[in-house]
This record gives C-alpha cells, sequence and structure tokens, in this order.
C-alpha cells in the first residue's frame, strides 16, 4: 500500500473511529457538532482575556465533558475570573455552566464528515454579582443553539447559531436577549498523518446581536447593539491531546448609546480526552 493510501486511512480513523483519538475539531469561538465517544471524557483548561475600553477581564475555566452515547454528550464548566473597571477590581468564582449537546444527523464517507447537533446549556447564579465589578449577573440564563460541520482531509467549515435568555436578578436587572452567529472555515496546510501532530488553521466571522436591558422592567438606553468580530486561530491535535488558540478583532459595531466598544478577546484551551 503506497503513501497516500496509509494517508488516506489514517485521516480517516481520525474523523470516525471510535477510541480515544482526538476525533474530530471544534471552532475556537463558535461551537460545532462533536461530541464524545460513548463513555469518553474530555478535561480542558481554558483560559480567556478580554478588554473593552477601561474594563478588562480574564478567566480561568476547568471543563469536564462525559460521552453518554456515541451522540449526546454533558458536561460542565467551572470559571475563576479576574475583573478591573478603572480602579476597581475583583475575583473569584463566576458563574458555573451546565450543557449538554445532542448530534442528531452525521454523514461519514472515506475522509470525509457531514454532521449537526442541538446545544442546551444553563449559566447557574453562583458567581458574586455583589463585588464591585460583580463577578456574576446573579440571575440564571438559558442559551439553545444549532451548529452544523462539515470536516473533510483538507478543508473545514462550521455555522452554529445559539440565542441566550437571561434571568432576572435579585435588583430587577436583566440583561438583553442574545443572538450568536458563528461562520468558520479551516485549511489543513500538510496531509494528515496517523499518530503524527496534526494543525488546522481556522478563520471565524462571530456576530453577537444583543436587545438592551431592562432594570425593573424600564429599558436601559446605554445597552445592547451589534458586534461583528474576524477571528483567526490554530487547532494543534496529537492523539488525545490538543490545543486550539484565536483572537477575535471586531470589525462592526452598531452599539446603543453610550458604550464603550471591545478592543480584542483572546481565548486558549488545552484538552484531554480519555
Amino acid at each position: 500500500m503506497g503513501r497516500a493510501m496509509w494517508i488516506l486511512l489514517g485521516a480517516s480513523v481520525l474523523i470516525t473511529a471510535p477510541s480515544g483519538v482526538v476525533l474530530a475539531h471544534d471552532p475556537v469561538f463558535g461551537i460545532g457538532p462533536h461530541v464524545l465517544f460513548k463513555n469518553g471524557l474530555e478535561l480542558a483548561i481554558e483560559t480567556g482575556r478580554e478588554k473593552t475600553g477601561p474594563e478588562q477581564e480574564s478567566e480561568l475555566a476547568l471543563e469536564i465533558v462525559y460521552g453518554i452515547t456515541g451522540d449526546w454528550a454533558v458536561g460542565l464548566e467551572l470559571p475563576y475570573a479576574v475583573k478591573d473597571e478603572g480602579a476597581e477590581s475583583s475575583r473569584g468564582l463566576s458563574d458555573l455552566q451546565l450543557f449538554t449537546k445532542y448530534r442528531f444527523w452525521r454523514e461519514d464517507s472515506f475522509g470525509l464528515q457531514v454532521s449537526a447537533a442541538v446545544i442546551l446549556a444553563v449559566n447557574l447564579q453562583n458567581g458574586d454579582e455583589k463585588e464591585d465589578p460583580p463577578l456574576g449577573n446573579g440571575a440564571t440564563d438559558f442559551i439553545a443553539g444549532l451548529t452544523y460541520g462539515y470536516e473533510s482531509l483538507k478543508w473545514y467549515r462550521w455555522a452554529s447559531v445559539r440565542y441566550l435568555a437571561p434571568g432576572e436578578n435579585n435588583s430587577g436587572l436583566r440583561l438583553g436577549d442574545k443572538w450568536l452567529v458563528d461562520f468558520v472555515g479551516g485549511w489543513r496546510p500538510a496531509d494528515p498523518e496517523y499518530l503524527k501532530p496534526d494543525t488546522v488553521w481556522l478563520l471565524e466571522l462571530n456576530g453577537e446581536i444583543t436587545d438592551r436591558a431592562e432594570l425593573n422592567g424600564n429599558s436601559l438606553v446605554n445597552s445592547g447593539g451589534t458586534e461583528w468580530f474576524i477571528s483567526p486561530g490554530i487547532f494543534w491535535s496529537k492523539r488525545n491531546f490538543a490545543i486550539k488558540a484565536g483572537v477575535q478583532i471586531p470589525v462592526a459595531s452598531d452599539l446603543n448609546g453610550t458604550q464603550g466598544k471591545s478592543d480584542y478577546r483572546l481565548k486558549a484551551s488545552f484538552e484531554w480526552h480519555l
């Protein structure tokens, strides 16, 4: 069997085999349909940083995901945040997130997988909203989404949409409903070889469309609006270990009233599949 055939066979195994190998890729900022194999366990450490004018926030999170079946996974994310707003600073646990993803459609062919999944998540109100600045919004938020992915030997593409419905906290504040829209392309510059490191370069277009917040039923003028980001990134993997990282660069914004525009957002994660 020639070298090219071994490459194709190895790539096919990477995409479809039910083992501890990193089976598929997901975007950095968007959401993909990838789920774990049955009884699989994923441990990840995620770090992020964002800046909006004088406001800065850094976050370190532990994520644990379990594969109930080959198409259904559940998980939790426990974040620790550091926030700075001028002279004010706070740090501590932020809102814990519980989530689940179900892949309802999948088609495999040699070296190609096309699939789609639904996502449900809830952000619990365990962060301390009494800190200044607050570490959580003091309410329970719900998220629902739909994602599609096309993954071949050379090219990747994903599309996803998520809807976030915030709750109301004890002070009567309810943040605006938000739509998150993502379009992502990926390119593998070198032919994959089984058991060797694999690199995929990513380029994302991420949009956030947010309604105005409300305080005791009254709309807040300086809240809500639309922002779009271009986000280059990388996904590097070797067997059951993966690193992905990217930066969000704002390219367009239409915010209501007087609000600071996003300067940048950074994100990186280190994943281990068991």
